[in-house]
């Protein structure tokens, strides 16, 4: 198993937004205008959905695109990348934000209800690992650690578990639920395999959620988008990550 790190970064994931079109368009989309003399103005409705990781991209977006189209409305959800996906596939919304490219499973699914479409790479995102800030022992951690940590049928329960200096008090685990583009990322980066992971924790596909739970905690550790972190981190601690067993070397 490899996996990329980058300063602050636990991994680097490419963010997606993948836009649509199906023949049966509704009333409610968007029209455009066939005179092309002037600036055409436009109506109607964009739905889009997808990853909370690429949601804060996409809803600044469509805050510039509504204020430059008064009479076009551009709603953005986060039901995750799978959950975006299962709504985009059969033509439901006209934009589906991701961590991770569209699969072969939901491009078959496009293709079999008519949905064409055209996917953009937008960023690179890095995933962190986190803590409450009260947390004054898990500065650093190894990904063997979080392997034995995250991996299905894991028996850690406590801090002193993953370090024999860290306290004798249960971890409690935040994280990124299974329709969560960053989901697959995490467990195939530091489980080994994509979608390979413990049950017992609470996930959630809203990264808001997710700060909010860490947060509340002082004995939780969660990952999450670094874009999460960066606009929270007086709420949570960023733990730093090493490739092998020098925790003085992670970054």
């Amino acid at each position: 198993m490899t996996a990329l790190f980058r300063r602050t970064f636990l991994a680097s994931s490419m963010l997606f937004v993948v836009i649509g079109c199906v023949e049966t368009k509704t009333a409610s989309k968007v029209e455009v205008p066939s005179s092309t003399t002037a600036q055409p103005k436009l109506s109607g409705e964009v739905v889009a959905d997808g990853s909370s990781t690429v949601y804060p991209i996409t809803q600044a977006v469509a805050e510039e695109f509504m204020k430059a189209h008064k009479d076009v409305k551009v709603s953005v959800g986060i039901a995750g990348t799978g959950g975006g996906f299962k709504r985009f596939v059969v033509g439901d919304t006209d934009i589906n934000d991701a961590s991770r490219p569209i699969s072969e499973k939901e491009i078959e699914a496009c293709q079999k209800n008519g949905v064409e479409y055209l996917e953009l790479k937008v960023a690179i995102d890095g995933l962190s690992v986190v803590v409450h800030p009260s947390n004054d022992w898990c500065k650093a951690m190894t990904v063997a650690q979080l392997k034995a940590l995250w991996s299905p049928g894991s028996t850690v329960k406590k801090w002193k578990e993953l370090d024999p200096n860290w306290p004798d008090a249960e971890i409690r685990l935040y994280g990124a639920g299974p329709d969560s583009g960053t989901f697959d990322y995490f467990t195939e980066a530091i489980v080994g395999k994509a979608k390979s992971s413990r049950s017992d924790y609470t996930p959630s596909e809203d990264d808001n959620v997710l700060v909010q739970g860490v947060n509340g905690d002082k004995n939780s550790l969660g990952y999450f988008g670094y874009a999460y972190y960066a606009d929270n981190s007086d709420k949570i601690k960023l733990v730093a990550i090493a490739d092998g067993d020098d925790v003085s070397k992670a970054v």
